[in-house]
């Protein structure tokens, strides 16, 4: 059975600690990605790695991940040996399939939330947030997980406010974050936080990700909605033509010639395909379109209304309040990180 080891062999006294709590059925994604990410990071004009990383278990040893890979680990207990405890930075309580029964494990559940007494930041990626909610320590916080569960987590502990769209989310010392890519998006954000935008743009640039993507981003995407419900493609070329021309003017009679058919049998195919009418899909492309500028540019809100085809701040404003309810300089202002 393959196996990995990722702790560091020789820690650095003087380097942050961050500690992945693992158990058996994690996802090997939401262990490595993050972990990549601090393993990696180097402060900023130097080639110098700035974390130790340590992988830990209840009882150390193999942990099995949702695929062949096995991973290695030290036990938890180690960790917090209160005759000799590791400083711990950051702890981040990995997801899986094997969080519903990780939430209900007491030795595992006191172990994080002993940990937790002396990190600076704990944080949870997808599933783990069933184990951190399990300590107590989400109790009147928001919080968030994979979207498939956050019905679930709210269930099973109401006294958690669970958010479906975000990323990740930062309440105090506490992050929460979506599935798999989100917990890289997390994971950026902190070394962001601790190192500055510079060694955080590098790491980027390394894992060729096309952004950093801030905590205002959703989980969910737009494309791969119309691509999923449209999944024979029959309006493939047509999104791909109305994302390079949002600018434009655009009609529905535009949207139909493009697709040779009248617009009365175009306006029921698309709607019966993707599921909503063409001016309510073109007019999701602008707002995603402005949330990404928003967030990435220094373009301002009239530029931008512009540029994504509103004309005016105006129709940009309403297009916000029907889709995010909230309107740009609110998003922008609550979601960019400068």
């Amino acid at each position: 059975m393959p196996s990995f080891h990722a702790n560091s062999p020789k820690p650095d006294p003087d380097k942050p600690n961050v500690v992945f709590v693992v158990y058996d059925g994690i996802v090997l994604l939401d262990l490595v990605g993050p972990l990549h990410v601090f393993s990696r990071a180097c402060a900023e004009g130097t080639d110098e790695l700035a974390y130790n990383t340590h992988i830990a278990s209840v009882s150390g040893g193999p942990v099995q991940t949702n695929t062949i890979v096995q991973i290695d680990s030290v036990p938890l207990a180690d960790l917090w040996d209160a005759s000799n405890p590791l400083e711990i930075d950051t702890l981040v309580i990995v997801g899986g399939d094997g969080a519903n029964a990780a939430e209900t494990n007491k030795e595992l559940v006191d172990h994080v939330a002993a940990l937790s007494e002396w990190a600076k930041r704990i944080c949870s990626v997808c599933c783990g947030a069933f184990v951190l909610a399990a300590t107590g320590l989400l109790d009147g916080r928001r919080a968030v997980t994979h979207w498939e569960d956050c019905a679930l987590l709210a269930a099973r502990f109401p006294n958690v406010k669970v958010e479906v769209d975000p990323i990740y989310i930062k309440e105090s010392s506490i992050w929460t974050s979506a599935g798999i890519t989100a917990g890289m998006d997390m994971a950026l954000a902190i070394v962001r936080e601790d190192l500055g935008p510079g060694p955080a743009l590098h790491l980027a640039r390394s894992l060729v990700t096309p952004m950093i993507r801030t905590a205002g981003q959703s989980q969910f995407s737009s494309d791969l909605a119309r691509q999923t419900q449209d999944s024979a493609g029959e309006f493939a070329d047509l999104h791909i033509w109305l994302q390079e021309n949002l600018a434009k003017r655009i009609s529905v009679n535009n949207m139909a010639e493009k697709c040779a058919m009248s617009s009365r049998s175009f306006s029921r195919r698309y709607a019966a395909k993707v599921g909503l009418t063409p001016a309510n899909s073109l007019e999701k492309m602008r707002v995603d379109a402005a949330r990404n500028l928003l967030l990435e540019t220094d373009h301002s809100i009239k530029i931008v209304a512009r540029q994504c085809g509103f004309g005016d701040q105006e129709r940009m404003r309403r297009a916000f309040h029907r889709h995010l309810r909230t309107s740009p300089s609110s998003y922008q202002s609550s979601f960019r990180e400068s």
